[in-house]
């Protein structure tokens, strides 16, 4: 009888503060925060800007791995010349990365 007394008062929850809980809740909100979603905006933001900034010359890849040489750029669609007389239309936001410097 009595180890049951004891096994009972164990399993009842213990009264306390929640401020522990919720400093760890805020601590996982802020390191998710720092690793996760804030580079993710910087990355969006730095290839939004690299969109934004195209010009006729530029060298391209396309998400879809096409690389080619910007003739023309409009608001929302850019012709790429891939190889000889061959030219693309493609959107924007499908471009990816200017490949020109890294082949130097």
């Amino acid at each position: 009888m009595n180890t049951l007394f004891v096994a009972l008062q164990a399993a009842q929850p213990q009264q306390g503060s929640a401020l522990p809980t919720i400093i760890m809740f805020a601590a996982i909100i802020l390191v998710m925060w720092l690793f996760m979603i804030r580079p993710q905006r910087k990355q969006q933001k730095e290839l939004q800007e690299f969109r934004n900034s195209l010009k006729k010359g530029d060298k391209v890849v396309t998400v879809g791995g096409i690389y080619g040489e910007i003739v023309e750029v409009n608001e929302k669609t850019a012709l790429l010349k891939v190889d000889g007389d061959v030219k693309l239309r493609v959107d924007k936001q499908g471009l990816q990365k200017d490949y020109s410097e890294v082949q130097k």
